[in-house]
Formats: C-alpha cells, sequence, structure tokens
C-alpha cells in the first residue's frame, strides 16, 4: 500500500489536531453540510432527485461531492498525508510469517486478494485455505493464474461446488502411519469423559489404518467408515496375507479343521455370533504361538462386546459419516481407479513440484464439522509435506536437475482462528526452515484463544507471527497486540498563562504589572492508543514491518477483476478443457 513510517512527530501532531482550539479545522465547511441537507431533501421530491444525484456524484465537476465511505477517524492519516510513499516488504519476512488482523467488512480479504495477486505473479507456490469459500477470492484466484499464463497449475478444492473441485483423500498422504489416526482423532471433543472415548478413537483408527497400509491400500474416510462398523473383512484380509508370507505349505487345511471343530457354545460371548472363518484365523495364529502387532490390534478389536464397542466409538462415528457422506464424501474420499471421473486428485507434493496454485473453500457456513475437520487435516498434511521438504527437498526419488530452485509455498489462511489446531503451530515454529511461509487472517486475537482452547497455545501462536497488519478493530485486547509493542514517547503540550499583580505602593506611579506567557510541558505517552486502532477507517491500517518499525498505510481495495468469470461453469468449462488438453 501506500504510507509513511509513523515516528514520535505522528503523535505530537495527533494531540495537538486533537485538541478543542482545533475543532474549527477539522470540521466540514458550510457549503459541504448544505449540500448533504439539500441531497437528503430532493431524494424525496420526486422531480427533483437528478438534483441529488448530481450533489453526490463523485466527479471532478463537483466541489460538493461526498467524501468515502470508509468511515474512521481521518486524522489518523492526515498526520503523515504529505509524507505518504509505496511501502513494500522484504521478501525474507515472509519466511517469518505474517498476522492480518480486522473485524469484518473492513478490507481483509480484499488485502488477501492483494498479497495473493503478487505472490501469484512472482511465481510460487500459492495454497489459498479459505473456510467461507468467498467466490470472489475464488475468482480472484482464477483471474491472476490465467493472467499469469498458471492456469494449467491452478487446483480448486471447493465443498459446496464439487462439480468444479478437484478430489483430496486428507488422510492419503503421509509420513508416519500414526498421523492418519492423529487427524481424525483430533477433531472429536477431548474435554472431560470425552478424552477417553477419544484416546480409543485414535488407536482403533490406527489399527486400521495400519493394517490398510500393511495391505498395500491407501487409506480414506470412506474405508475407514467401512471398517469402524465392521472390522471383521479387514482382519479375515490381513490375516490372510499374514500368514501366507508366514506359515510354509498349505495351512487352508488346518484352517478348515479348525473352522468345523468350533462350537458356539464353548466360545466367548463376546465371539458368538463372529464370523468363524475369522474365528479361526485367530485360533489358527494363536495355536502357533505367531505374533504381529497389527495382527494382535485387530484382534484386540474384534474381541470387544458388539454393544459395548459401539458406545466406544460413538463419537466417532457420527464425525466420519459427515465426512462421507453425499457429494463430500466422493470428493473426500476419491476412487483412484474411476476412469469415468475426470476431476484430478490433490497431490501436495506434486503441486509443490511444478509451483502450483490451490484455492480451498470449506463451505464452513453449511457444516463447520466438516470444513474444521478437513481444515485441520490440511494443515496436518502440508506440516508432514513441510517435514518431508527440510529433509529430502522436493526432488527426492527424481533426477537431480542442474541449478533447480524450489519456489516458497505460500500458505493464505484466511478466518484461521476457525481451522487453528494442534497442527497449526508446529507448521508455523518449524516449517519456516522449509520454505513454508504463512500469511493468516483473523478478526481478533480472542478468535485464536478460542479456537485452541488454550490461552498459553494461542500466545505460542501469536508469537511465531514476526509481521502484523492491523485494521480496525473492536476489541481492547486485540489492539493491545500491538501497542504494547510500541515504545512510549514523549509529547510536548502548551499552556497559555496569564497573570496581574496589584502595586499597592504610593510613591510609583504604576498601578498594577501584567504578564503573559507560554508553558511547554513535556509528558510522556504511548505511541499510539488502543482507541487509535478502533478508529481507523475502512481499507486502512497499522503494520509492524522490518522487524517491528511502525508504518501507517492506505491498502488498496480493488473492483471486479475483468479477467474473472461470470459463472462458475465458465471455470467448470476452463478446468475440463485444459484437464482433457482441448485448445479453445
Amino acid at each position: 500500500g501506500r504510507g509513511f513510517r509513523w515516528s514520535q512527530r505522528h503523535t505530537q501532531r495527533l494531540v495537538e489536531a486533537r485538541h478543542p482550539d482545533a475543532k474549527r479545522y477539522l470540521q466540514h465547511g458550510r457549503l459541504f453540510r448544505a449540500a448533504r441537507r439539500a441531497e437528503q431533501i430532493l431524494d424525496g421530491i420526486f422531480g427533483l432527485r437528478w438534483l441529488a444525484c448530481g450533489l453526490r456524484a463523485d466527479a471532478w465537476w463537483n466541489p460538493v461531492r461526498p467524501l468515502p465511505g470508509v468511515g474512521g477517524d481521518p486524522l489518523l492519516h492526515g498526520v503523515g498525508a504529505a509524507e505518504e510513499a509505496p511501502v513494500t516488504m522484504d521478501l525474507n519476512e515472509r519466511n517469518g510469517h505474517t498476522l492480518v488482523v480486522g473485524t469484518t467488512r473492513v478490507g481483509k480479504t480484499r488485502e488477501a486478494e492483494i498479497l495473493v495477486t503478487q505472490d501469484i505473479r512472482r511465481g510460487e507456490t500459492v495454497v489459498v485455505i479459505d473456510p467461507k469459500g468467498d467466490l470472489d477470492l475464488m475468482m480472484r484466484c482464477f483471474a491472476e493464474a490465467k493472467r499469469a499464463g498458471r492456469l494449467d497449475a491452478f487446483h480448486i478444492i471447493h465443498l459446496g461446488f464439487p462439480e468444479i473441485s478437484a478430489r483430496y483423500n486428507p488422510v492419503g498422504d503421509f509420513g508416519r502411519i500414526t498421523e492418519v489416526a492423529s487427524r481424525i482423532a483430533t477433531q472429536l471433543p477431548s474435554s472431560g469423559n470425552s478424552a477417553a472415548f477419544r484416546e480409543f478413537a485414535w488407536r482403533f483408527t490406527n489399527v486400521v489404518a495400519r493394517a490398510l497400509v500393511g495391505l498395500g491400500r491407501r487409506p480414506d474416510y470412506q474405508v475407514i467408515a467401512r471398517y469402524v462398523t465392521n472390522i471383521e473383512p479387514l482382519l479375515i484380509d490381513y490375516y490372510e496375507w499374514w500368514l501366507e508370507k508366514v506359515v510354509p505349505g498349505d495351512w487352508r487345511d488346518s484352517l478348515s479343521t479348525i473352522e468345523q471343530a468350533l462350537e458356539s457354545k464353548n466360545l466367548p460371548v463376546s465371539h458368538r455370533g463372529r464370523d468363524r472363518y475369522a474365528l479361526a484365523l485367530i485360533k489358527f495364529a494363536n495355536d502357533r504361538g505367531l505374533y504381529d502387532p497389527v495382527a494382535d490390534g485387530l484382534r484386540s478389536a474384534f474381541d470387544y462386546d458388539k454393544t459395548y464397542f459401539d458406545k466406544l466409538t460413538a463419537s466417532l462415528l457420527p464425525l466420519l459419516e459427515k465426512l462421507t457422506s453425499g457429494a463430500t464424501g466422493e470428493l473426500l474420499a476419491p476412487r483412484y481407479g474411476d476412469l469415468n471421473d475426470d476431476r484430478p486428485i490433490l497431490d501436495w507434493m506434486r503441486v509443490i513440484r511444478e509451483n502450483g496454485i490451490v484455492y480451498v473453500g470449506l463451505d464452513a457456513l453449511s457444516d463447520p464439522e466438516v470444513a474444521s475437520a478437513v481444515g485441520n487435516s490440511m494443515f496436518a498434511d502440508l506440516t508432514s509435506i513441510a517435514g518431508r521438504l527440510y529433509k529430502h527437498g522436493d526432488t527426492q526419488g527424481l533426477p537431480q536437475a542442474t541449478g533447480h530452485r524450489r519456489a516458497p509455498c505460500v500458505v493464505h489462511a484466511d478466518e484461521f482462528a476457525e481451522l487453528v489446531g494442534q497442527e497449526f503451530i508446529p507448521l508455523l515454529n518449524k516449517a519456516g526452515g522449509a520454505g513454508v511461509q504463512v500469511t493468516a487472517y483473523t478478526q481478533t486475537t480472542a478468535d485464536i484463544e478460542a479456537g485452541i482452547a488454550d490461552r498459553a497455545k494461542a500466545g505460542q501462536i501469536l508469537g511465531n507471527f514476526n509481521t502484523l497488519l492491523m485494521l480496525r478493530v473492536r476489541n481492547e485486547q486485540t489492539a493491545r497486540v500491538l501497542t504494547d509493542h510500541l515504545p512510549r514517547v514523549r509529547v510536548f503540550t502548551k499552556t497559555a498563562e496569564s497573570r496581574v499583580t496589584d502595586n499597592n505602593e504610593l510613591e510609583t506611579s504604576v498601578d498594577f504589572t501584567s504578564q503573559n506567557a507560554d508553558r511547554v510541558m513535556e509528558t510522556e505517552t504511548e505511541m499510539l492508543q488502543p482507541a487509535d486502532l478502533m478508529a481507523l477507517p475502512k481499507g486502512q491500517c497499522f503494520a509492524l514491518l522490518h522487524g517491528g518499525h511502525l508504518y501507517k498505510l492506505r491498502l488498496p481495495l480493488p473492483g471486479r477483476d475483468p479477467h474473472a468469470p461470470m459463472m462458475l461453469e465458465e471455470i467448470r468449462a476452463e478446468r475440463l478443457a485444459r484437464h482433457a488438453g482441448i485448445e479453445h
């Protein structure tokens, strides 16, 4: 944006401009006030509305045109308007992450558009995560990718518009197998008695995930939900694969003998009514003293009484049902072998290698629980990818290219307080070394504390942002995040004094003496008050840049991009054409 570096001089000017004696210089003139009154009157007279339109026209020939509807206190920028110049940020500072704070409808998302546009033009890997699924932001990303000639690398994941969305498996890509269970279980309640049920859900999901990976299958929400409700098919598949590997010869004849010898009355209560073939597999392995940690985990889950098991998974199953129902389920549990579905499947490592652009709309207004689960899993996925990039770079398993340079991966998280969780902390404090740069947008710092449900961890998150942009806020605690980091300054105030003294001496001709003086007093005060941040006009902010230097900025408020598509169908047609290799 455009602005100036704020110093003691500007605090001094602000104090003087707010003095009661200066009030008359800040009021609108009589002609301006008369024009506004006339505008209101003429609006109610049918034949004279054209005059009202002329009075409010924003044109050079209208000397009484109304001021822009940005509200706030114009003094905050007026004290340095003569020094205004373009303000830029060193790209190396982006590795320290950026936080943009502002209440609703003051330009926060428009600032996101400006930053995203620049990142796309620089050829960087750009990931925009938007819980609301703002169509204007999505259209802007599409238009900028098209303008930059990068539409082939542009991907959309939007839970609200599955027809234009790519598919994405939030638990299909991981560095450690335990990540699958963690991404699912962290969405479950953990307070009070719920903690024990959450731990059981984690353990059981981990058993299922390990068995699937052992069989060479990729886990997803749908297959996990299937085996959570019925573990027997997975147990049979895994035991057959395991026994085929560790038992020499034809062991199936022995298995048939065991199955025929099983009698229901001799079985434990929890095994009655269970699949006899599964029981025979378990007995065969136990009789021979065979052990496998995954098989043992499957057996222990199989041993639970069905009624008791259903109680333990009561919180897990509703979450999995939400994630696998309807069109959302098709997006989040893609069928890799379905040749009739031409929607691409997102792979983060491929996105990073091709310097891709990804817009993620989570449609949180329709279903906040699903949006939170997918968003948190995505942050965990990105953190895992950052770990691999940190250790191996983006060319692991590929021929080394001479002069290859990986572009930074810039993550823009709008309304990130709705998605913040344990996964977000390592993304901030460790992923910078892997080239991941996070720009987060939120309304108040209290939202972060509410989202993470831990005051200390909320402070930990805030402490990882080196650059801060603060637009208008409505909360003093949020404003103090910026003002408490500023030095105190000394300002000068002038007081006029007049004094008269009578002279009682008869011998002199002096009847009285008078004295006039101006006293200058120096006081220490805060460079900015929280009230100043609560009175900012729309589209303006204070920013801590370059290691704590305070700037006052006016941000661009872009209108609709003429290159942005008018309808979602245009995006779908363009994406299908490019995916099929058709040139228009």
